[in-house]
């Protein structure tokens, strides 16, 4: 990984990025579900398989199976990002690869989703399935009731990523629409041995919420005062099947990416704290509480992961919830000329942009003032990804492999740890 902005000379900037690639990789999906199969239940001789994995880390994780059980894997179907597969899936022609919309589903959604009901109707009684699970996985794959149309679900998730709530609410609502989350995924493999893997974006790492509960259910409560227009899509729903859990195993957390970053930091000798509790709530709020206490800080780097919520005005602009949080936090570092932070997803990708988030520092807002664009309009109108252009502070990192939620990074140091005494600004 590598700062491509136009200020990437700051040394400063390529040590936060090196943090974020140790946090990064540590919950890579390749290297997770590897030595998740290194065991002997996994590679029972003739022992045949069939492998299914979603989500952004999709193809990453499904390469980490391919590497451990090989041969044994007859068959596969893969549903990503456009974007997210490696060329190397072309070695494995049994292993079927579908893109799938993303940040909001589509019809390539709904394509992947009759894919994946075949396939799973396909699967021979008693075999063995590997079912791989990460965040993104929500929007990328859908199968709907039939009194529910693609514009109601595309209507639904923009009421949901607008509306500010906890996903543990929206994923309440997509439960009631879908005909394959809130475990019924998992009743669709009933005649099969399936157990799941799953890399972890949500706080709790409950297996019911990421993916919104693909491979378990749950019986999560509407949140309070739906919209009239929504209760009515709800009721031309009607009932679905019941669901079901799979054997599960959580391999990849926000939690152990952290952990791994201030490995990292240490090794730098850098003095260095995880910011509590995870970051949640209203970006600006957040980003504010960031902020003060990197101010305030007497550790040279300081953490924060989580996800926050952003409430989109009508006709959002370009940017996602880290663009929102690092702008936000600019703000209020401007001045403060040992501070550089970093606010970025681990998939590598914010809101409805291919920039994982941004790096910033006191001269951010000044180096973008003659954009025209002004901080607090920018924000309102969640359009914070041009204005980073402008500085030169966006961070394009492509694909990750993985996908454990949004992380924080801010530093206090004038130059890099080499040149300056550890714990010394």
């Amino acid at each position: 990984m590598r700062d491509t902005s136009a200020v990437a000379s700051d040394p400063r900037r390529e040590l936060l990025l090196e943090l974020y690639a140790a946090a990064c990789t540590a919950v890579e999906g390749r290297r997770a579900v590897r030595a998740a199969l290194a065991i002997p239940k996994y590679q029972a001789a003739g022992s045949d398989w069939s492998l299914i994995a979603i989500g952004k880390a999709a193809g990453a994780m499904a390469l980490g199976a391919l590497d451990v059980l090989g041969p044994l894997v007859k068959r596969g179907i893969v549903i990503s990002r456009a974007g997210h597969f490696d060329p190397e899936f072309k070695r494995w022609p049994a292993i079927r690869c579908l893109a799938g919309d993303h940040p909001l589903p589509g019809a390539a959604s709904l394509a992947a989703g009759q894919e994946l009901v075949r396939f799973a109707g396909e699967t021979p009684t008693g075999e063995r399935v590997l079912v791989l699970v990460s965040g993104g996985a929500s929007s990328l794959v859908e199968v709907l009731g039939a009194g529910v149309s693609l514009e109601d679900l595309r209507r639904m998730n923009e009421w949901g990523l607008a509306s500010g709530l906890p996903i543990g609410a929206i994923n309440a609502v997509r439960g009631r629409l879908s005909r394959l989350k809130n475990g019924r995924l998992a009743a669709l493999l009933g005649h099969t041995r399936a157990s799941a893997l799953l890399i972890s974006d949500v706080a709790g790492d409950d297996p019911s919420v990421i993916g919104s509960g693909l491979v378990a259910t749950a019986q999560p409560a509407l949140p309070d005062a739906l919209p009239d227009w929504l209760g009515e899509i709800l009721t031309r729903a009607g009932s679905a099947a019941p669901g079901a859990t799979l054997p599960a195993e959580i391999i990849g957390t926000l939690d152990a990416a952290l952990a791994a970053a201030l490995r990292a930091a240490d090794a730098k000798g850098l003095s260095a704290r995880v910011l509590a509790p995870a970051a949640a709530g209203d970006v600006i709020a957040a980003a504010s509480r960031f902020a003060h206490e990197l101010v305030l800080s007497t550790e040279d780097v300081l953490f924060w992961g989580g996800e926050t919520t952003v409430q989109l005005p009508p006709k959002p602009g370009r940017g996602g919830r880290n663009q929102q949080f690092a702008l936000a936090a600019a703000r209020l570092i401007a001045g403060h000329a040992r501070l550089v932070l970093l606010a970025a997803g681990t998939d590598g990708s914010d809101g409805n942009t291919d920039d994982a988030g941004a790096i910033v520092d006191s001269g951010t807002i000044a180096r973008a003032a003659g954009s025209g664009l002004e901080v607090d309009a920018t924000l309102a109108a969640a359009n914070a990804g041009p204005f980073l252009a402008a500085a030169g502070d966006l961070l394009h990192t492509g694909p990750t492999g993985t996908n454990v939620g949004d992380l924080v990074i801010g530093l206090r140091r004038l130059d890099s740890p080499e040149a300056v005494p550890a714990h010394g600004t």
